[in-house]
């Protein structure tokens, strides 16, 4: 009885909204590429120099192939909880525990690291701006938008990613139309930088392997469509095709200003030596004004993004409440559903509200805070593929993979060249995956402690009904 009276009621489910369209605008602000082309590919820049086309072919491989592993897994569980439903169904429920584990600090984490970089990519038009009180702003006033019902963000989203297509396009525009170099050589002859940061010299197979390690978490976000799977029509049918298209965009949008930078450049020692190599594309041929325009999509680009990860982190934390995982008082809060919105509301606010306490803490600690995660929830659902297989959970699944096992075979290969890579870092590699360490061991005593005692530990599915 008295573990019965720990157990919240039913919570109301989540409303089905959602097309393919929706969906993929939502995907896509998490995924956010036009922030990740300017915060994380100029570091593929400075490492590999024009090496770094090679490394975003490599990485668009292993993201196809990890795009595979989300789209059967998803379109057989599109549920709210997303990786750690998946994994708890096939590797069991302490597997499953650990990757819920994993998942809170990357998913709480990156809103208010997003809005703390922000004063930075503002700093060249407004000097001046206060770190932590922007930051705030943009943390709440995204939580106050993510109470909305899910069809209103979907349009606000599209409507902010389609200026961050436009801060993009600029790249593209300006760096093809004043080509001074043909691409070939790209492939032919990469080079890179010097150590001394003076000269060029021909790029190395480590240096492309580490920028396609970087160039892997800069083409991150797509799997982030099974979070909004309960909320989309015919969602075993048709998520597979929102993790696809969201995919192909986002290495797109990546991809095509690496080539129009490289191209345009007309001295690349300074280009690999810039910390806005596409900032610095677009002030060269269409001067300040075109370059102030672009700061301020890339800004745009990072508020769409912590509005859609509040989104997406909220419909989790709703999925490991309704799967009883913090005990009732709490299960019962973040289970409600607006009566009128039919977001889960409260969530929401305590996503929102812890988001906004972890602004006073100071980014270089959060950024240690969140470890590697990407490694251990890709491995995780690699292996939950090929669990599923293996036991037939997969079986009904809409969406089947071509040539299996190849697709989790390369995902958990270039997963341990990443983390042999991490390892040989003293410093940020090997702290990152010491700390991802960490989250696995403090998720398993919380569910050995905590959720073992209490009985079976089962991850809910709901039923989807035929339309």
């Amino acid at each position: 009885m008295l573990e019965r009276g720990l157990e919240p009621e039913t919570p109301s489910g989540l409303v089905r909204s959602l097309g393919v369209v929706g969906v993929l605008f939502l995907t896509l602000s998490v995924a956010t590429p036009v922030s990740s082309l300017f915060v994380i590919v100029p570091g593929m820049l400075g490492v590999a120099g024009t090496g770094a086309v090679w490394a975003m072919l490599l990485a668009t491989i292993v993201c196809i192939a990890t795009a595979y592993v989300y789209a059967e897994l998803a379109s057989n569980w599109p549920v709210a909880g997303g990786e750690y439903v998946m994994v708890a169904r096939t590797l069991g429920p302490m597997s499953g525990f650990v990757m819920l584990g994993v998942n809170v600090f990357n998913n709480l984490l990156f809103p208010p690291v997003a809005g703390l970089g922000l004063s930075a990519v503002l700093g060249a038009i407004w000097p001046g701006l206060p770190q932590i009180p922007l930051a705030l702003a943009v943390v709440v006033g995204a939580t106050l938008v993510s109470l909305l019902q899910i069809r209103v963000n979907a349009l606000v989203t599209g409507a902010f990613l389609l200026v961050e297509v436009i801060a993009a396009a600029l790249v593209i525009w300006f760096g093809f139309g004043h080509a001074v170099r043909g691409m070939g050589s790209f492939l032919a002859d990469p080079v890179m930088l010097a150590g001394d940061g003076a000269h060029l010299i021909p790029a190395t197979a480590g240096s492309i392997g580490v920028a396609a390690s970087i160039a892997i978490f800069a083409l991150n976000g797509y799997g982030a469509a099974v979070y909004f799977g309960e909320e989309m029509h015919e969602a075993p049918r048709k998520i597979a095709r929102a993790i696809f298209w969201a995919m192909v965009a986002t290495v797109a949008i990546e991809g095509l200003p690496i080539l129009a930078a490289l191209v345009a450049a007309p001295d690349l020692v300074a280009l690999f030596n810039h910390d806005d190599p596409f900032g610095h594309i677009v002030r060269l041929y269409g001067g300040g004004r075109a370059a102030d325009w672009l700061a301020i999509g890339v800004a745009i680009a990072i508020v769409n993004a912590v509005i859609a990860c509040i989104l997406a982190c909220a419909r989790f934390f709703y999925g490991t409440a309704r799967d009883r995982c913090w005990g009732r008082p709490i299960d019962q809060l973040l289970t409600a559903i607006h009566p009128r919105f039919g977001s889960p509301w409260m969530s929401t606010l305590i996503v929102g509200g812890a988001g906004a306490a972890c602004c006073f803490v100071p980014l270089e600690q959060l950024l240690v805070l969140s470890g590697t995660g990407l490694i251990a929830i890709y491995a995780g659902i690699a292996l939950a593929v090929i669990a599923g297989r293996r036991s037939g959970q997969t079986a009904n699944a809409p969406f089947r993979m071509p040539l299996y096992p190849l697709a989790p075979l390369v995902t958990l290969a270039a997963l341990g060249y990443i983390v042999w890579l991490n390892w040989l870092d003293p410093g940020e590699g090997r702290t990152g995956l010491l700390m991802t360490g960490a989250q696995i061991l403090l998720s398993a005593a919380y569910y050995r402690l905590v959720l073992r005692p209490r009985g079976n530990w089962e991850v809910h599915v709901p039923v989807v009904t035929a339309p």
